[in-house]
């Protein structure tokens, strides 16, 4: 038996009994595997399901990259893909996917469930964000730019929590929530008045320390 069987058969426990196994040994003997087995692949159910998550980010990221025109597109239209893609993998899990946010203590913090994932999806990210300041659709930000990354995990996690609870026809509604937040997190990324106004100051400040008297005073 694989890594692949494994979760298979602990997505398959799990749904139906609204519970983790009593233990790995009895998990393991479920499956006529010796216990040494299991720890081959997993050191315990968390693990599994952190090994879940990860395939899912992964798989998304690979799904979006291996698009003929994805290297034609932009870092917003690259950060949409990657959440329409998600959304569409996330749909043949969807059971799984509530039960593991619900019964899990820590839901989306970390270390927890998704800490794996999160890597992955910040490793993600992070090529796309580079990617959208080379070519100037993205504003390298002191101090700021560090944490973009930090504001798409956030857009993630909103995501995630909005299709969990969606009852909108072929989750319509989650759709929109997707085109609507990235929008907005990729125009905030983007320049803005607020780049203007930080360049007058800093115009300003250097006037300052040049001593420039102004011909006019008030």
């Amino acid at each position: 038996m694989n890594r692949e069987k494994i979760k298979t058969a602990y997505i398959d426990y799990v749904l139906s009994n609204n519970e983790q196994p009593k233990s790995v040994y009895v998990f393991a003997k479920s499956l006529k595997l010796k216990e040494e087995e299991f720890y081959h692949y997993f050191n315990s159910f968390e693990s599994i399901e952190n090994g879940i998550w990860l395939d899912l980010i992964r798989q998304t990221a690979d799904n979006v990259k291996s698009e003929e025109v994805y290297e034609g597109y932009s870092a917003r239209e690259r950060i949409l893909s990657f959440f329409f893609t998600l959304i569409e993998l996330m749909k043949a899990q969807r059971s799984f996917i509530i039960y593991s946010i619900k019964h899990s203590g820590k839901g989306f913090t970390t270390p927890g469930i998704l800490e794996k994932a999160k890597e992955q999806f910040e490793g993600f990210a992070l090529e796309v964000l580079s990617h959208g300041i080379e070519n100037n659709e993205i504003v390298e930000r002191k101090f700021i730019s560090d944490r973009y990354k930090d504001a798409l995990w956030l857009q993630f996690v909103f995501i995630v929590n909005f299709w969990i609870n969606d009852i909108s026809e072929n989750f319509e509604k989650t759709d929109e929530a997707i085109e609507k937040g990235i929008n907005v997190t990729l125009d905030l990324m983007s320049r803005g008045p607020i780049d203007n106004l930080l360049e007058y100051g800093k115009f300003l400040a250097q006037q300052g320390k040049n001593k420039i008297k102004f011909p006019f005073t008030a």
